[in-house]
């Protein structure tokens, strides 16, 4: 793997028994992603792309095959070794912003940082940086309760960039706004990929989200189909 691959996924397969029925999720994936590439995982409800992101950034671990980040196997590293690659590599962005209610905007921002034994001042400054980036320099002590729906997820954006990842695992991160907000956001993180060179893989159900990335594929009965656009 080369210095600017960030990503390999090899023979990924991932399955559930329902019943007595072993129900077969992934099969034999393949998927590759260089270093600011940004990719859109598409596909129908229930097809496994939240599955295929989980497997991706360490949360869970395939029946067969293998992912590597940033040169690095998931399957290598024990749970604390994982937790600390994921803290160093990978940022999460979902559908619900996920952030800690009786934390402020910093706080919750700050708290990647602090995990990965940053020190207070430290991690406060690159955490208003951040925030700042992403327009809510005026917003640092206000609570989730406090923010709109976009402004929370901005957060939630600035937290899982805070750490300069080398990938950012999104799983529709606008399906819970409205159409005007929802551009602004998808502008916002075109943005921030090109000024900071971090992959993007995200799952999404909206056509406008996947004709701005770099390419598209689609998982069908467990495979991805690369998309011609």
């Amino acid at each position: 793997m080369t210095i600017d691959t960030v990503l390999v996924a090899s023979g990924l397969s991932r399955y559930y028994q329902q019943g007595g029925t072993e129900l077969m999720v992934l099969q034999g994936l393949d998927l590759r992603i260089e270093r600011g590439e940004k990719l859109a995982i598409i596909g129908v409800s229930g097809s496994g792309k939240t599955t295929l992101l989980n497997l991706l950034g360490g949360l869970d671990d395939p029946d067969a095959g293998s992912v590597r980040v940033c040169d690095r196997d998931w399957s290598e590293l024990g749970a604390t070794q994982r937790a600390a690659w994921r803290n160093q590599h990978v940022g999460f962005v979902y559908q619900f912003h996920h952030l800690l209610g009786e934390f402020s905007a910093l706080e919750n921002v700050s708290l990647p940082l602090l995990i990965g034994q940053c020190s207070v001042a430290d991690a406060r400054r690159r955490a208003i940086a951040v925030l700042e980036r992403v327009g809510l320099g005026h917003r640092l002590d206000h609570q989730p309760s406090e923010l709109s729906g976009g402004e929370r997820q901005r957060v939630a954006i600035a937290r899982a960039l805070v750490t300069e990842p080398s990938l950012v695992l999104m799983d529709e991160p606008t399906g819970n706004l409205d159409p005007h907000t929802a551009e602004s956001m998808l502008d916002l993180l075109i943005e921030l990929n090109q000024a900071l060179d971090i992959s993007f893989v995200v799952v999404t159900h909206d056509p406008a989200i996947a004709a701005r990335m770099d390419r598209t594929v689609r998982l069908v009965d467990g495979v991805l189909e690369n998309l011609v656009v």
